[in-house]
Protein backbone atom coordinates (compact mmCIF):
# COMPACT_ATOMS: atom_id res chain seq x y z
CA UNK A 1 0.00 0.00 0.00
CA UNK A 2 1.13 3.48 -0.85
CA UNK A 3 -0.98 5.28 1.53
CA UNK A 4 -2.12 4.00 5.61
CA UNK A 5 -5.92 4.96 6.24
CA UNK A 6 -5.93 4.69 10.23
CA UNK A 7 -8.51 5.57 12.62
CA UNK A 8 -7.32 8.53 15.54
CA UNK A 9 -9.33 10.06 18.77
CA UNK A 10 -7.75 12.89 18.85
CA UNK A 11 -5.36 15.77 16.73
CA UNK A 12 -1.94 16.60 17.65
CA UNK A 13 -0.80 20.35 17.79
CA UNK A 14 1.82 19.32 15.04
CA UNK A 15 -0.72 17.57 13.27
CA UNK A 16 -1.69 18.22 9.56
CA UNK A 17 -5.17 19.02 9.76
CA UNK A 18 -7.61 18.78 6.94
CA UNK A 19 -11.18 20.10 7.43
CA UNK A 20 -13.98 18.98 5.13
CA UNK A 21 -16.48 22.67 5.45
CA UNK A 22 -19.42 24.00 3.19
CA UNK A 23 -18.27 27.93 2.49
CA UNK A 24 -21.23 28.72 3.44
CA UNK A 25 -21.58 27.41 7.01
CA UNK A 26 -18.85 28.82 9.22
CA UNK A 27 -20.14 29.50 12.24
CA UNK A 28 -17.36 26.23 13.15
CA UNK A 29 -14.60 28.81 12.95
CA UNK A 30 -15.30 31.18 15.03
CA UNK A 31 -15.50 28.37 17.69
CA UNK A 32 -12.24 26.18 16.57
CA UNK A 33 -9.78 29.75 15.63
CA UNK A 34 -8.69 32.25 17.00
CA UNK A 35 -10.29 36.18 15.32
CA UNK A 36 -7.99 36.63 12.93
CA UNK A 37 -8.17 32.78 11.39
CA UNK A 38 -11.82 32.62 11.45
CA UNK A 39 -11.77 36.19 9.32
CA UNK A 40 -8.74 34.91 7.39
CA UNK A 41 -11.50 31.93 6.42
CA UNK A 42 -14.18 33.93 6.04
CA UNK A 43 -13.15 35.80 3.79
CA UNK A 44 -11.21 32.93 1.66
CA UNK A 45 -14.99 31.38 1.41
CA UNK A 46 -16.18 34.35 -0.46
CA UNK A 47 -13.48 33.90 -3.24
CA UNK A 48 -13.47 31.22 -5.69
CA UNK A 49 -11.02 29.42 -3.84
CA UNK A 50 -11.62 25.61 -3.09
CA UNK A 51 -8.60 25.12 -0.36
CA UNK A 52 -7.08 27.02 1.82
CA UNK A 53 -4.11 27.27 4.27
CA UNK A 54 -4.62 28.61 7.61
CA UNK A 55 -1.21 30.03 9.32
CA UNK A 56 -0.65 28.44 12.89
CA UNK A 57 2.31 28.69 14.68
CA UNK A 58 2.11 24.27 15.00
CA UNK A 59 1.56 22.33 12.34
CA UNK A 60 -0.49 23.17 9.19
CA UNK A 61 -4.36 23.84 8.79
CA UNK A 62 -5.64 23.50 5.38
CA UNK A 63 -9.76 24.17 5.17
CA UNK A 64 -11.35 22.14 1.67
CA UNK A 65 -14.20 23.32 0.76
CA UNK A 66 -17.14 21.08 -0.61
CA UNK A 67 -20.36 21.57 -2.62
CA UNK A 68 -22.97 19.35 -1.73
CA UNK A 69 -25.46 20.84 -4.14
CA UNK A 70 -25.43 17.54 -6.59
CA UNK A 71 -27.02 14.55 -7.38
CA UNK A 72 -25.12 12.08 -4.97
CA UNK A 73 -23.02 10.22 -7.46
CA UNK A 74 -21.83 13.71 -8.90
CA UNK A 75 -21.16 14.65 -5.79
CA UNK A 76 -19.15 11.50 -4.16
CA UNK A 77 -16.67 12.05 -7.54
CA UNK A 78 -16.50 15.74 -6.98
CA UNK A 79 -14.90 14.94 -3.37
CA UNK A 80 -12.95 12.14 -4.37
CA UNK A 81 -11.28 14.54 -6.99
CA UNK A 82 -10.60 17.39 -4.30
CA UNK A 83 -8.81 14.48 -2.98
CA UNK A 84 -6.74 13.65 -5.39
CA UNK A 85 -6.06 17.33 -6.11
CA UNK A 86 -5.46 18.47 -2.38
CA UNK A 87 -2.89 15.75 -3.08
CA UNK A 88 -0.57 17.48 -5.30
CA UNK A 89 0.26 20.55 -2.80
CA UNK A 90 0.78 18.03 0.34
CA UNK A 91 3.30 15.97 -1.40
CA UNK A 92 4.80 19.71 -2.51
CA UNK A 93 5.05 20.38 0.46
CA UNK A 94 6.60 17.35 1.81
CA UNK A 95 3.61 16.55 4.34
CA UNK A 96 4.08 12.74 5.70
CA UNK A 97 0.56 12.28 7.48
CA UNK A 98 -2.64 14.36 7.41
CA UNK A 99 -5.48 14.20 9.69
CA UNK A 100 -8.58 14.84 7.69
CA UNK A 101 -11.93 16.37 9.61
CA UNK A 102 -15.63 16.96 8.43
CA UNK A 103 -17.16 20.10 9.55
CA UNK A 104 -19.61 19.92 6.49
CA UNK A 105 -23.19 19.58 7.24
CA UNK A 106 -22.61 16.55 4.95
CA UNK A 107 -20.09 13.67 5.95
CA UNK A 108 -18.08 13.42 2.74
CA UNK A 109 -14.98 12.18 4.16
CA UNK A 110 -15.01 8.64 2.81
CA UNK A 111 -14.68 10.06 -0.76
CA UNK A 112 -12.44 12.84 -0.19
CA UNK A 113 -10.06 10.10 1.66
CA UNK A 114 -10.46 7.50 -0.95
CA UNK A 115 -9.99 9.64 -3.77
CA UNK A 116 -6.54 11.48 -1.89
CA UNK A 117 -5.44 7.54 -1.39
CA UNK A 118 -6.34 6.55 -4.55
CA UNK A 119 -4.50 8.90 -6.25
CA UNK A 120 -1.02 8.69 -4.23
CA UNK A 121 -0.33 5.18 -5.98
CA UNK A 122 2.98 4.53 -7.52
CA UNK A 123 4.63 2.25 -9.89
CA UNK A 124 8.33 2.62 -9.25
CA UNK A 125 9.80 -0.78 -9.12
CA UNK A 126 12.07 -0.59 -12.11
CA UNK A 127 13.34 2.79 -11.26
CA UNK A 128 17.35 2.84 -10.19
CA UNK A 129 16.44 5.94 -7.89
CA UNK A 130 12.93 4.83 -6.59
CA UNK A 131 13.41 6.02 -2.71
CA UNK A 132 13.87 9.32 -3.85
CA UNK A 133 10.93 9.22 -6.04
CA UNK A 134 8.31 8.03 -3.12
CA UNK A 135 5.76 10.65 -3.18
CA UNK A 136 5.83 12.21 1.05
CA UNK A 137 2.31 11.36 1.97
CA UNK A 138 2.68 7.70 4.19
CA UNK A 139 -0.59 7.94 6.06
CA UNK A 140 -3.93 9.40 6.27
CA UNK A 141 -5.81 9.49 9.92
CA UNK A 142 -9.45 10.19 10.19
CA UNK A 143 -11.58 11.10 13.32
CA UNK A 144 -13.45 8.23 14.71
CA UNK A 145 -16.47 10.37 15.41
CA UNK A 146 -16.17 10.64 11.28
CA UNK A 147 -15.46 7.67 10.04
CA UNK A 148 -15.33 4.08 12.40
CA UNK A 149 -12.40 1.61 12.60
CA UNK A 150 -14.74 -0.93 10.29
CA UNK A 151 -15.41 1.92 7.49
CA UNK A 152 -11.61 2.53 7.49
CA UNK A 153 -10.61 -1.24 7.19
CA UNK A 154 -13.31 -2.23 4.23
CA UNK A 155 -11.96 1.22 2.48
CA UNK A 156 -8.07 0.13 2.75
CA UNK A 157 -8.72 -3.14 1.35
CA UNK A 158 -10.69 -2.00 -1.54
CA UNK A 159 -7.81 0.44 -2.30
CA UNK A 160 -5.59 -2.78 -1.99
CA UNK A 161 -7.37 -4.51 -4.28
CA UNK A 162 -7.65 -1.57 -6.69
CA UNK A 163 -3.72 -1.00 -6.49
CA UNK A 164 -2.76 -4.91 -7.06
CA UNK A 165 -5.21 -4.94 -10.07
CA UNK A 166 -2.52 -1.84 -10.81
CA UNK A 167 0.17 -3.45 -10.47
CA UNK A 168 -0.22 -6.52 -12.47
CA UNK A 169 -1.41 -4.38 -15.31
CA UNK A 170 1.57 -1.95 -15.33
CA UNK A 171 4.09 -5.18 -14.95
CA UNK A 172 5.58 -5.99 -18.47
CA UNK A 173 5.83 -9.27 -19.86
CA UNK A 174 9.51 -9.31 -18.62
CA UNK A 175 8.46 -10.11 -15.06
CA UNK A 176 4.23 -11.27 -15.52
CA UNK A 177 4.16 -14.18 -17.65
CA UNK A 178 0.83 -16.56 -17.85
CA UNK A 179 2.77 -18.73 -14.79
CA UNK A 180 3.66 -15.57 -13.42
CA UNK A 181 0.50 -13.72 -13.09
CA UNK A 182 -0.72 -17.07 -12.08
CA UNK A 183 2.18 -17.03 -9.26
CA UNK A 184 0.93 -13.88 -8.04
CA UNK A 185 -2.90 -14.98 -7.38
CA UNK A 186 -1.33 -17.97 -4.98
CA UNK A 187 0.69 -14.78 -3.32
CA UNK A 188 -2.66 -13.01 -2.75
CA UNK A 189 -4.90 -16.02 -1.65
CA UNK A 190 -2.12 -17.08 0.98
CA UNK A 191 -2.24 -13.51 2.07
CA UNK A 192 -5.91 -12.96 2.06
CA UNK A 193 -7.29 -15.95 2.39
CA UNK A 194 -8.87 -17.49 -0.64
CA UNK A 195 -7.99 -20.51 -2.37
CA UNK A 196 -6.04 -20.66 -5.65
CA UNK A 197 -5.86 -23.95 -7.77
CA UNK A 198 -4.04 -23.05 -11.14
CA UNK A 199 -4.11 -25.71 -13.93
CA UNK A 200 -0.74 -26.10 -15.97
CA UNK A 201 -0.32 -26.57 -20.10
CA UNK A 202 -0.24 -30.67 -19.06
CA UNK A 203 -3.57 -30.19 -17.41
CA UNK A 204 -5.34 -27.80 -20.19
CA UNK A 205 -4.40 -30.09 -22.96
CA UNK A 206 -5.69 -32.94 -20.89
CA UNK A 207 -9.34 -30.98 -20.49
CA UNK A 208 -8.60 -30.14 -23.99
CA UNK A 209 -9.15 -26.34 -23.82
CA UNK A 210 -9.00 -25.74 -27.52
CA UNK A 211 -9.42 -21.81 -27.31
CA UNK A 212 -6.74 -21.10 -25.02
CA UNK A 213 -4.10 -23.88 -26.46
CA UNK A 214 -4.73 -22.37 -29.91
CA UNK A 215 -3.28 -18.81 -28.55
CA UNK A 216 -0.84 -20.22 -26.95
CA UNK A 217 0.89 -21.97 -29.55
CA UNK A 218 3.23 -19.33 -31.11
CA UNK A 219 4.50 -18.68 -27.78
CA UNK A 220 7.59 -20.45 -25.91
CA UNK A 221 5.84 -19.94 -22.31
CA UNK A 222 3.59 -22.14 -21.22
CA UNK A 223 -0.66 -21.35 -20.67
CA UNK A 224 -1.96 -20.79 -16.98
CA UNK A 225 -6.02 -21.36 -15.74
CA UNK A 226 -6.36 -20.20 -12.54
CA UNK A 227 -9.13 -20.60 -10.34
CA UNK A 228 -9.54 -18.58 -6.92
CA UNK A 229 -12.46 -19.24 -4.72
CA UNK A 230 -13.56 -17.33 -1.58
CA UNK A 231 -16.12 -19.53 0.19
CA UNK A 232 -16.65 -18.74 4.19
CA UNK A 233 -18.70 -20.92 6.10
CA UNK A 234 -21.89 -19.12 5.81
CA UNK A 235 -22.97 -16.99 3.18
CA UNK A 236 -25.88 -15.90 1.38
CA UNK A 237 -25.67 -17.14 -2.05
CA UNK A 238 -27.33 -20.66 -2.60
CA UNK A 239 -25.06 -21.09 -6.11
CA UNK A 240 -21.54 -19.33 -6.43
CA UNK A 241 -21.15 -16.10 -8.64
CA UNK A 242 -18.17 -16.19 -10.79
CA UNK A 243 -16.11 -13.82 -12.32
CA UNK A 244 -13.95 -14.57 -15.33
CA UNK A 245 -10.92 -12.21 -16.23
CA UNK A 246 -9.09 -12.51 -19.40
CA UNK A 247 -5.25 -13.07 -19.07
CA UNK A 248 -3.42 -11.95 -22.02
CA UNK A 249 -0.34 -10.77 -20.82
CA UNK A 250 0.83 -9.68 -24.12
CA UNK A 251 -0.79 -9.16 -27.23
CA UNK A 252 1.21 -8.92 -30.54
CA UNK A 253 -2.33 -9.83 -32.27
CA UNK A 254 -0.28 -12.87 -33.45
CA UNK A 255 -0.26 -13.63 -36.95
CA UNK A 256 -2.68 -10.81 -37.46
CA UNK A 257 0.23 -8.64 -36.46
CA UNK A 258 -1.19 -5.57 -35.18
CA UNK A 259 -1.04 -2.91 -38.21
CA UNK A 260 -1.23 0.72 -36.31
CA UNK A 261 1.32 2.66 -34.81
CA UNK A 262 2.18 2.76 -31.43
CA UNK A 263 -0.13 -0.14 -30.75
CA UNK A 264 1.61 -2.81 -28.99
CA UNK A 265 3.19 -0.02 -27.08
CA UNK A 266 0.87 -1.22 -23.52
CA UNK A 267 -0.41 -4.55 -24.76
CA UNK A 268 1.12 -5.51 -21.66
CA UNK A 269 -2.20 -4.02 -20.34
CA UNK A 270 -4.00 -6.90 -22.10
CA UNK A 271 -4.80 -8.92 -19.07
CA UNK A 272 -6.49 -5.79 -17.65
CA UNK A 273 -9.51 -8.20 -16.96
CA UNK A 274 -7.63 -10.69 -14.84
CA UNK A 275 -6.27 -7.91 -12.87
CA UNK A 276 -10.10 -7.11 -12.36
CA UNK A 277 -10.94 -10.12 -10.85
CA UNK A 278 -7.64 -11.10 -8.93
CA UNK A 279 -7.87 -7.52 -7.55
CA UNK A 280 -11.85 -7.50 -6.39
CA UNK A 281 -11.26 -11.17 -5.12
CA UNK A 282 -8.64 -9.34 -2.53
CA UNK A 283 -11.02 -7.17 -1.23
CA UNK A 284 -14.16 -9.64 -1.31
CA UNK A 285 -11.76 -12.13 0.89
CA UNK A 286 -9.97 -9.24 2.92
CA UNK A 287 -13.72 -7.73 3.55
CA UNK A 288 -14.74 -10.90 4.68
CA UNK A 289 -17.90 -10.63 2.70
CA UNK A 290 -20.70 -13.40 3.17
CA UNK A 291 -20.76 -14.85 -0.72
CA UNK A 292 -19.29 -17.94 -2.31
CA UNK A 293 -16.97 -16.35 -5.36
CA UNK A 294 -15.14 -18.12 -7.57
CA UNK A 295 -12.69 -16.57 -10.49
CA UNK A 296 -11.37 -18.15 -13.33
CA UNK A 297 -8.05 -16.77 -15.04
CA UNK A 298 -7.36 -18.24 -18.37
CA UNK A 299 -4.02 -16.73 -19.18
CA UNK A 300 -1.15 -16.75 -22.13
CA UNK A 301 0.62 -14.58 -24.12
CA UNK A 302 -0.50 -13.87 -27.88
CA UNK A 303 2.53 -14.46 -30.23
CA UNK A 304 3.18 -14.38 -33.97
CA UNK A 305 5.81 -18.02 -33.02
CA UNK A 306 6.67 -20.61 -35.21
CA UNK A 307 3.66 -23.02 -34.45
CA UNK A 308 1.06 -20.06 -33.94
CA UNK A 309 -2.37 -20.63 -34.99
CA UNK A 310 -3.53 -18.91 -38.22
CA UNK A 311 -5.94 -17.02 -40.27
CA UNK A 312 -7.98 -20.09 -41.33
CA UNK A 313 -7.75 -22.59 -38.64
CA UNK A 314 -10.79 -24.82 -37.43
CA UNK A 315 -10.26 -25.12 -33.63
CA UNK A 316 -11.90 -27.62 -31.75
CA UNK A 317 -12.70 -25.52 -28.09
CA UNK A 318 -13.30 -26.77 -24.31
CA UNK A 319 -16.99 -26.95 -25.26
CA UNK A 320 -16.85 -29.10 -28.29
CA UNK A 321 -17.50 -26.36 -30.58
CA UNK A 322 -15.34 -25.77 -33.08
CA UNK A 323 -14.50 -21.72 -34.46
CA UNK A 324 -13.16 -20.72 -37.47
CA UNK A 325 -10.44 -18.54 -36.48
CA UNK A 326 -10.62 -15.62 -39.31
CA UNK A 327 -8.27 -12.77 -37.21
CA UNK A 328 -5.96 -13.93 -34.54
CA UNK A 329 -5.99 -10.52 -32.92
CA UNK A 330 -9.62 -11.57 -31.93
CA UNK A 331 -7.86 -14.29 -29.15
CA UNK A 332 -9.41 -12.62 -25.80
CA UNK A 333 -13.04 -14.33 -26.83
CA UNK A 334 -11.17 -17.82 -27.17
CA UNK A 335 -9.83 -17.90 -24.10
CA UNK A 336 -12.52 -16.44 -22.51
CA UNK A 337 -14.91 -18.67 -24.14
CA UNK A 338 -13.18 -21.88 -22.54
CA UNK A 339 -13.37 -20.35 -19.26
CA UNK A 340 -17.07 -19.82 -19.78
CA UNK A 341 -17.74 -23.13 -20.53
CA UNK A 342 -15.44 -24.02 -17.24
CA UNK A 343 -18.06 -21.78 -15.36
CA UNK A 344 -20.81 -24.20 -15.83
CA UNK A 345 -19.58 -26.76 -13.48
CA UNK A 346 -20.53 -24.32 -10.66
CA UNK A 347 -24.11 -24.37 -11.95
CA UNK A 348 -23.83 -20.42 -10.87
CA UNK A 349 -25.89 -17.88 -9.83
CA UNK A 350 -24.37 -15.38 -11.74
CA UNK A 351 -21.29 -14.86 -14.29
CA UNK A 352 -19.57 -11.95 -14.74
CA UNK A 353 -16.70 -11.34 -17.14
CA UNK A 354 -13.98 -8.32 -17.43
CA UNK A 355 -12.00 -8.00 -20.67
CA UNK A 356 -10.02 -5.37 -22.62
CA UNK A 357 -11.82 -7.35 -25.53
CA UNK A 358 -12.36 -4.81 -28.67
CA UNK A 359 -11.00 -1.69 -30.18
CA UNK A 360 -14.64 -0.75 -30.55
CA UNK A 361 -15.91 -0.13 -27.14
CA UNK A 362 -12.86 2.02 -27.02
CA UNK A 363 -13.94 3.78 -29.62
CA UNK A 364 -17.37 3.69 -28.40
CA UNK A 365 -16.92 4.91 -25.00
CA UNK A 366 -13.42 6.56 -24.68
CA UNK A 367 -12.01 6.09 -20.80
CA UNK A 368 -14.61 7.08 -19.36
CA UNK A 369 -17.42 4.33 -19.19
CA UNK A 370 -17.73 0.40 -19.62
CA UNK A 371 -19.94 -0.91 -22.37
CA UNK A 372 -21.49 -4.12 -21.13
CA UNK A 373 -24.15 -6.77 -21.86
CA UNK A 374 -25.34 -9.61 -21.44
CA UNK A 375 -28.16 -11.71 -20.41
CA UNK A 376 -29.09 -11.30 -16.58
CA UNK A 377 -32.60 -10.25 -15.57
CA UNK A 378 -32.73 -6.31 -15.64
CA UNK A 379 -32.76 -6.06 -11.88
CA UNK A 380 -29.63 -7.31 -11.60
CA UNK A 381 -28.48 -4.69 -14.95
CA UNK A 382 -30.16 -2.20 -12.44
CA UNK A 383 -28.17 -2.70 -9.41
CA UNK A 384 -24.96 -3.20 -11.23
CA UNK A 385 -25.68 0.26 -13.26
CA UNK A 386 -26.33 1.83 -9.86
CA UNK A 387 -22.82 0.58 -8.37
CA UNK A 388 -21.25 1.73 -11.46
CA UNK A 389 -22.27 5.95 -10.14
CA UNK A 390 -21.47 4.32 -6.92
CA UNK A 391 -17.93 4.42 -7.85
CA UNK A 392 -17.88 6.14 -11.01
CA UNK A 393 -17.14 3.66 -13.24
CA UNK A 394 -20.51 4.35 -15.43
CA UNK A 395 -21.94 1.30 -17.31
CA UNK A 396 -23.58 1.53 -21.16
CA UNK A 397 -25.48 -1.35 -22.15
CA UNK A 398 -25.23 -2.72 -25.51
CA UNK A 399 -28.04 -5.35 -27.14
CA UNK A 400 -27.41 -8.38 -27.50
CA UNK A 401 -30.03 -8.98 -30.43
CA UNK A 402 -30.12 -12.01 -32.46
CA UNK A 403 -29.29 -10.74 -35.85
CA UNK A 404 -25.83 -9.89 -34.47
CA UNK A 405 -24.99 -14.22 -34.67
CA UNK A 406 -25.72 -13.66 -38.27
CA UNK A 407 -22.30 -11.81 -38.36
CA UNK A 408 -20.35 -14.95 -36.54
CA UNK A 409 -22.06 -17.49 -38.91
CA UNK A 410 -19.26 -20.18 -40.89
CA UNK A 411 -19.30 -21.82 -43.78
CA UNK A 412 -17.12 -24.79 -42.20
CA UNK A 413 -17.48 -24.53 -38.60
CA UNK A 414 -19.88 -23.98 -35.88
CA UNK A 415 -19.00 -20.49 -35.17
CA UNK A 416 -16.70 -17.71 -36.43
CA UNK A 417 -14.38 -15.37 -34.52
CA UNK A 418 -15.29 -12.67 -35.97
CA UNK A 419 -17.87 -10.56 -37.10
CA UNK A 420 -18.54 -7.45 -39.33
CA UNK A 421 -16.85 -4.26 -39.38
CA UNK A 422 -19.46 -2.64 -37.42
CA UNK A 423 -20.79 -3.08 -33.79
CA UNK A 424 -17.28 -4.44 -32.87
CA UNK A 425 -17.77 -5.30 -29.21
CA UNK A 426 -21.24 -6.28 -29.65
CA UNK A 427 -20.38 -9.36 -31.79
CA UNK A 428 -17.53 -9.88 -29.63
CA UNK A 429 -19.93 -10.40 -27.12
CA UNK A 430 -22.60 -12.29 -28.88
CA UNK A 431 -19.16 -14.81 -29.45
CA UNK A 432 -19.20 -15.24 -25.89
CA UNK A 433 -22.92 -15.80 -25.12
CA UNK A 434 -22.48 -19.02 -27.35
CA UNK A 435 -20.87 -20.33 -24.58
CA UNK A 436 -23.12 -19.43 -22.08
CA UNK A 437 -26.09 -21.39 -20.30
CA UNK A 438 -26.47 -19.25 -16.97
CA UNK A 439 -27.21 -15.30 -16.31
CA UNK A 440 -24.20 -13.65 -17.57
CA UNK A 441 -22.88 -9.98 -17.74
CA UNK A 442 -20.10 -9.19 -19.85
CA UNK A 443 -18.02 -5.61 -19.32
CA UNK A 444 -15.58 -4.86 -22.21
CA UNK A 445 -12.98 -2.59 -20.04
CA UNK A 446 -10.50 -1.86 -23.47
CA UNK A 447 -11.34 2.35 -22.68
CA UNK A 448 -10.39 2.40 -19.04
CA UNK A 449 -8.41 -0.46 -18.08
CA UNK A 450 -5.35 1.49 -19.29
CA UNK A 451 -4.57 5.41 -19.53
CA UNK A 452 -1.57 7.36 -21.35
CA UNK A 453 -2.28 10.45 -18.71
CA UNK A 454 -3.89 10.27 -15.32
CA UNK A 455 -6.92 11.28 -15.45
CA UNK A 456 -7.53 12.68 -11.62
CA UNK A 457 -7.52 10.05 -8.99
CA UNK A 458 -7.05 7.05 -11.78
CA UNK A 459 -3.48 6.97 -12.34
CA UNK A 460 -1.10 7.34 -15.65
CA UNK A 461 -0.94 3.40 -16.95
CA UNK A 462 -2.76 0.83 -15.13
CA UNK A 463 -6.24 1.85 -13.85
CA UNK A 464 -7.69 -1.14 -11.63
CA UNK A 465 -10.88 -0.18 -13.16
CA UNK A 466 -13.52 -2.89 -12.11
CA UNK A 467 -12.48 -3.63 -8.70
CA UNK A 468 -14.42 -1.04 -6.94
CA UNK A 469 -17.12 -1.79 -9.38
CA UNK A 470 -17.23 -5.74 -8.53
CA UNK A 471 -16.75 -5.15 -5.05
CA UNK A 472 -19.93 -2.59 -4.25
CA UNK A 473 -21.99 -4.52 -6.17
CA UNK A 474 -21.51 -8.16 -4.56
CA UNK A 475 -21.41 -5.89 -1.27
CA UNK A 476 -25.30 -4.73 -1.99
CA UNK A 477 -25.85 -7.92 -4.01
Amino acid sequence: MNTNISVTKSINPTDTLILLADRKMLDWATEMLNEEGAGYVKKAAKKDINSVFVPRQKGNLIIQFLNSDQEESLRSEDVRLAGNELLATINHYKIESVVVSNVHPVNMLKDFVEGMALGNYQFIKYFKDKSNRKKCLKSIKVMKEDFSSPQVRELQHIIGGTFHARDLVNEPLSFLTATELANQAKIFGKKYGFKVTVFNKKKIEKLKMGGLLAVNRGSNDPPTFSILEWNPSKVKNKKPIVLVGKGIVYDTGGVSLKPTSNSMDFMKSDMGGAATVIGAMVAIAANKLPLHVVALVPSTDNRPGQNAYVPGDVIEMFSGDTVEVLNTDAEGRLVLADALHFAKKYKPELVLDFATLTGAAARALGPDGISYMGTADNNVCEKMEKSGFNVYERLVRFPLWREYHNQLKSNIADIKNLGGPNAGMITAGKFLEYFTDFPWLHFDIAGSAYLKAADGYRTKEGTGVGVRLVYDFLKNY
